[in-house]
């Protein structure tokens, strides 16, 4: 389970979407408070979420498919959470809404979603290799 590389893309997913968002803003309010996933009962679901899937995946390496289903499941999950993070910004953009800046944790979706997909074809790889030697027997 640990050697093969699409569990290591996986962990780093799982501690994309799990860990940071706790310690990364997603942006700066005017008065300088920094606002968290945590204030958006919707952004802790997904997150949840997320997290829930990466770990499922991690656990179910044995059954490739059902892996790169859950794979593909959590990258347009993420999709949905960049989609949500972009019309947050763009409807709370300049400094009329009280958004003074935009932060970091905005772009932890779209660096989970290069990990899935990274991971998903290392699955990929490893049933086609599967499928080969099942051939040659």
């Amino acid at each position: 389970m640990i050697q093969r590389i699409q569990t290591i893309y996986l962990f780093i997913a799982f501690v994309v979407t799990g860990i940071l968002p706790f310690f990364i803003p997603l942006w700066t309010m005017k008065d300088g408070s920094d606002y968290y996933f945590m204030q958006d009962q919707f952004y802790v679901i997904i997150l949840g979420l997320s997290t829930t899937l990466s770990v499922l995946s991690i656990v179910s390496y044995k059954k490739r498919q059902n892996q790169f289903v859950i794979g593909r499941l959590n990258i347009i999950l993420n999709l949905i959470l960049l989609g949500l993070f972009v019309y947050r910004s763009l409807n709370l953009s300049g400094e009329t809404q009280m958004v003074s800046e935009k932060g970091i944790g905005m772009f932890l979706p779209i660096l989970t979603i290069v990990l899935l997909v990274l991971a998903n074809k290392a699955i990929k790889k490893d049933e086609d290799l599967v499928k080969s030697v099942d051939r040659l027997r």
